[in-house]
């Protein structure tokens, strides 16, 4: 009995997983690019490797934004970001549950250190290709219709 306990647990968790990489995967596939600008960044690792530590502007524009800031007691919630022709993204607003334009979405923040953050905060790349990032001024975000996203790259300018 025990076993098929086991293994139907097994089933159930590798089907979750599966169905999580999928939905990812479909946002990589299907998702709209959004370009969010970098701040100044570090580029080295020891023990993890060569990766890039992310800061984007939109970060330092909504902790500019003394008129609409958040609750100091709110960790975490949406941002408004708006996504020009080149599909950059600028910030707007905190979320205040107001409906959307239509070159507005939902991105995802937390506060950390009494800063705002917006995840992922790091970039890993293969050992040798550092060169190709050193230069990067945009992280490239694919979203969904729901507001998932998922940094797939980093890019020295738009793509025209």
């Amino acid at each position: 009995m025990r076993l098929k306990i086991m293994i139907g647990l097994t089933v159930i968790i590798l089907l979750v997983l599966n169905y999580s990489i999928y939905k990812k995967e479909e946002i990589i596939d299907k998702g709209e690019t959004v370009l969010l600008e970098l701040a100044p960044v570090d580029p080295r690792s020891l023990m993890q490797g060569d990766y890039m530590r992310l800061r984007y502007a939109l970060e330092n524009d909504a902790e500019n934004d003394t008129a609409n800031a958040t609750s100091p007691d709110v960790k975490s919630g949406y941002m408004v970001i708006s996504v020009n022709p080149q599909q950059i993204a600028s910030f707007v607003r905190f979320d205040d549950e107001t409906p959307l334009a239509d070159n507005e979405k939902r991105l995802y923040y937390h506060k950390s250190y009494g800063g705002v953050r917006i995840v992922p905060d790091s970039f890993f790349f293969q050992e040798g290709h550092a060169d190709r990032y050193q230069n990067a001024r945009y992280g490239v975000f694919k979203f969904d219709d729901s507001g998932n996203h998922i940094l797939t790259d980093l890019v020295d300018e738009p793509a025209s």
